[in-house]
């Protein structure tokens, strides 16, 4: 066994323990552990950021999902302090019965255990998913990207300075709650993929070939998250001026976002007027926010998550058409409709089989703070056990309790 894995198979058993401790805190001890997350990430902020600064100058690509200066790691830090707000799904009731033999059965959530976390390029996810698994009772795992390690070391740090802190006062509590697999051999992943006595569910956040590759390996129970071609669907009821700007917003406001438009697709008959439209409104952002220009190319690549400045777009001939075209390519992520027609609408709500279906809205919303959910820890494109946004109800499961005063089961 190399050095990596026996780290591994030493460190994750502590984890596991680590995860027993925390189901059993209390909403206020949760909530007080976050505070003084906040408080070592303030303390660490300058080291966090010059150790991506480090990141940044050796990276080749995703600069803007690797970034995290001071006005990110802010943004982070107050996510933290909305999580902290946000109602503990842990120990509530779901339902309570009482059966005809007397038998009283309760339903309550609990934490799942332990969560894997395999991401790509975003700090940001390494904050998040420690806080939403902190606050939802869980002890996490986590595997950033090797682009990402010199901002993610930092990050841990911090997290586990507050973690020793916290252990001062909350019996049990130490930093093994959050581990951090240094390293950026792809075998340490897959020893952890194999660990599933150890680890309750790996949740994969990037692209999907990372996502492809967890699926194939685990021998865990995966949620996916992330991967996404994104469709917005200009009808021929639509405002068009209200169409261009959702469309501009939808590809520039950041495009490193796995809800940002990669497909845009236009019916026939307002093609023609809108395209310039759209053209104008695109080189209106890049010059007024100085980003590159959006490279559009007609009837392009229909299956790539683009992740940088670049728009495919394709004409339509009907609202029959674009269903057809989403059906096709889309990866059930995020799609919209734009249109002043409600009976269109509503078809395309009813019919396109995505984790997020809009009507007259950026997609861009696709967030679990916008949401209302604080940060998440990753958009799910399956059906089961998540799905859309997700954060502390869905890093939640259920047992049942059943009190009873002597009942046998029959013969």
């Amino acid at each position: 066994m190399n050095s990596s894995n026996s780290k591994l198979a030493e460190g994750v058993p502590m984890t596991k323990g680590a995860s027993r401790v925390l189901a059993q805190l209390t909403t206020h001890e949760k909530n007080t552990l976050l505070a003084i997350v906040v408080e070592e990430l303030r303390r660490a902020a300058e080291a966090i950021v010059r150790a991506n600064e480090d990141d940044l100058r050796v990276a080749t690509k995703n600069h803007d999902r690797l970034r995290f200066d001071h006005g990110r790691l802010e943004t982070s830090i107050r996510e933290i302090e909305q999580v902290m707000t946000l109602q503990d799904f842990v120990g509530e009731a779901i339902e309570k019965t009482k059966r005809p033999n007397g038998l009283i059965l309760e339903r309550i959530r609990v934490p799942l255990g332990v969560i894997l976390m395999i991401y790509e390029a975003r700090p940001n996810v390494t904050i998040d998913a420690t806080v939403l698994a902190l606050k939802s009772g869980n002890a996490v795992i986590l595997k950033g990207g090797s682009e990402g390690i010199n901002t993610n070391r930092a990050i841990v740090a911090a997290i586990h300075a507050a973690l020793r802190r916290a252990g001062e006062t909350m019996k049990g509590v130490d930093e093994h709650a959050v581990m951090f697999v240094d390293s950026t051999d792809h075998d340490a992943v897959s020893e952890l993929l194999q660990m599933r006595m150890a680890i309750d569910v790996v949740i994969p956040r990037g692209g999907k070939g990372l996502i492809d590759m967890v699926k194939r390996e685990s021998r865990i129970p995966v949620i996916e998250t992330g991967a996404s071609v994104v469709h917005m669907y200009i009808d021929e009821f639509a405002n068009l001026d209200m169409a261009r700007d959702l469309a501009v917003n939808a590809k520039t406001r950041r495009v490193g976002v796995c809800n940002a438009l990669d497909v845009l697709l236009v019916h026939e008959k307002i093609a023609k007027k809108f395209f310039p439209m759209l053209d104008e409104g695109l080189k209106r952002s890049s010059e007024e926010r100085g980003h590159p220009e959006v490279i559009v190319n007609r009837e392009g690549d229909f299956d790539t998550e683009f992740l940088d400045y670049a728009l495919t777009t394709h004409v339509v001939s009907s609202l029959e058409d674009a269903i057809s075209h989403i059906d096709e390519h889309s990866l059930n992520h995020s799609e919209c409709i734009v249109t002043d027609n409600e009976k269109n609408a509503e078809q395309f709500l009813a019919r396109v089989d995505s984790a997020c279906v809009y009507w007259n809205a950026s997609t861009q919303f696709t967030d679990g703070a916008q949401f209302g959910l604080g940060a998440e820890i990753g958009i799910s494109t399956q059906k089961l056990h998540v799905r859309g946004p997700f954060a502390l109800e869905g890093l939640t499961t259920y047992k049942w309790k059943i009190r009873g005063n002597g009942q046998i089961r029959p013969l």
